[in-house]
């Protein structure tokens, strides 16, 4: 079984080179995307610093507070397990509903039938 969840926030426990350039350092942030080989490997969005557009269209450095700011991304790339810790995860990221769209998204089609019919009778059962 996986170690890590889709959609699990993690951090770099050594630095890997970008695909584009660079490297991401020791401690860089980001979210699992994709998960390979049932957790061999894992793909990881890898953000920087917070960043804003300017007036002109191009980033410039913000703060977590200011409005309109996001962190920036730095690479999507294949890290492995030995490579990241958790930091928060994604049940605890994102909200209930959003959540289950994910792991709704990963099950067959007949298994979302099952939690649909589950669904339905608890909706009666109110």
């Amino acid at each position: 079984m996986a170690r890590f969840q889709l959609f699990d926030g993690v951090k770099l426990t050594e630095a890997i080179p970008l695909t584009d350039g660079g490297r991401a350092q020791v401690e860089t942030v980001g979210t699992i995307v994709e998960v390979l080989g049932e957790g061999k490997a894992y793909i990881v969005e890898l953000f920087g610093g917070w960043v804003k557009y300017d007036e002109n269209g191009n980033f410039v450095s913000a703060t977590q507070d200011e409005s309109d700011s996001f962190m920036e991304t730095i690479g999507v790339e294949t890290v492995y397990p030995h490579q990241l810790v958790l930091t928060i995860p994604a049940r605890e990221a994102m909200g209930v509903r959003e959540h289950l769209t994910a792991v709704l998204d990963n099950l067959s089609d007949d298994l979302v039938a099952e939690v649909r019919d589950f669904a339905e009778f608890l909706q009666q059962k109110q």
